[in-house]
């Protein structure tokens, strides 16, 4: 049975094995270039968890093991992909006429980063010879000198001799140094926001560039703080919907977090029948077919003895379900047994009449809907006509 089979037959059994084990199930058992295991473990990193690609990373540098580097090549590169670079994957080993880099990362402005992945900075790193692996490239066509760069991925903080190696080089203004665990923070950040500007913005932080300007950082910190505070500014008018709780006393908005949306997301990939996985907050793909879906929640509103749940649906969000075949709007109402899920095709229909709020740059439109008994619609602005929505109600358990 094909790893990925395995995984997708029992999860949770595969998820509490060591990354070492994980290999001994891919092909034969051994990751050389382009053989099976290679392609069956890379497919499987693809699909897994960003939590257990995390893990992975971590076990290969806790303890040596004799692939923890390759597998650590592999676990990075697949970082890279969910940062929303278009990865090309390098070799394990170089060869003679065979450029050996470890990774290849694209962005969407053309901006290409030549990797170079090491479990530990205690040996020095020959810059020559990664700078070559970069000038090659360039000469076969495949990247500009302009527009390219090296990143030298390490799995220790403790970089200090590293450091000093690039800056002391010729190769100092073509080099950025970034730990393990940094990147691991950088993808945590992306999974965890909705502006699709920070990954444009951290993309632009891993190229090299000199600090006296410090303009990039601080944009990156600036989003990343107000896509928090719109989301905590979209719940506080959602409570605007409520004038009192069931008890009739007044309530103060106040940012209430929902805990359910993980089980909301598991309960959509029974019925889709794939794993989904987490691109940001709430956006989420399929490795393996064609599938999208927005996925939000709600904490439940008394208003007037009726039921009510409030989301924010961003331009951005429509444009990533535009972007394949098969999509969906899921709405966990409450809780992960309340879920809806909307063909987007449909849902598309009804964004014009929906109220919207305009911020400076950002807007969404207000998905308001209302509940009787188990009875669910969307309500729209006057004039639109509210629509039934207990269809969509996901029934699987």
């Amino acid at each position: 049975m094909a790893l990925v089979d395995l995984w997708r037959k029992s999860p949770e059994q595969v998820s509490g094995k060591h990354v070492q084990q994980i290999v001994a199930f891919a092909g034969d058992g051994k990751l050389t270039d382009g053989n099976l295991a290679s392609q069956e473990f890379r497919t499987f990193l693809a699909q897994v968890p960003s939590g257990l690609l995390i893990r992975y990373a971590a076990e290969c540098l806790e303890e040596s093991f004799g692939t923890s580097g390759l597998v650590l090549q592999d676990s990075v590169n697949e970082i890279g992909n969910r940062i929303g670079f278009r990865v090309t994957h390098g070799r394990y080993r170089g060869v003679a006429g065979q450029v050996g880099f470890d990774g290849l990362w694209e962005s969407a402005d053309g901006h290409a980063l030549v990797v170079e992945v090491k479990t530990t900075d205690a040996y020095r790193i020959d810059l020559n010879t990664v700078a070559n692996y970069r000038k090659a490239l360039v000469k076969s066509g495949k990247l500009s000198e302009e527009h390219s760069s090296i990143l030298i991925v390490v799995g220790r903080q403790d970089t200090g001799d590293l450091e000093a190696q690039i800056r002391g080089s010729r190769h100092a203004w073509d080099v950025r140094l970034i730990s393990t665990d940094a990147l691991v923070r950088l993808l945590t950040v992306k999974e965890e926001l909705e502006d699709p500007r920070i990954q444009e913005q951290i993309h632009v932080v891993l190229r090299p560039r000199e600090f006296t300007r410090l303009d990039d950082i601080v944009d990156l910190l600036f989003s990343t703080a107000e896509d928090i505070k719109q989301e905590q500014v979209g719940v506080t008018e959602s409570m605007a919907l409520s004038d009192s709780d069931d008890d009739g006393k007044d309530r103060k908005p106040k940012f209430t977090p929902v805990a359910f949306h993980d089980a909301c997301v598991r309960r959509l990939e029974k019925v889709l029948g794939t794993h989904l996985v987490k691109r940001s907050r709430t956006a989420f793909a399929s490795s393996d077919r064609p599938i999208r879906v927005i996925c939000a929640v709600s904490r439940e509103h008394a208003r007037s003895g009726s039921r009510s749940y409030w989301f924010a649906f961003h331009p951005h969000q429509e444009e990533f379900l535009r972007g394949a075949k098969e999509t969906y709007a899921a709405f966990g109402c409450g809780s992960e047994d309340r879920l809806l899920m909307i063909p987007f095709a449909e849902f598309s229909k009804w964004l014009d009449g929906m109220n919207e709020t305009s911020n400076g740059e950002r807007s969404y439109k207000h998905v308001s809907i209302f509940r009787s008994d188990n009875h669910l619609e969307l309500v729209r602005r006057q004039g639109f006509p509210r629509i039934d929505l207990s269809k969509y109600l996901v029934n699987t358990p």
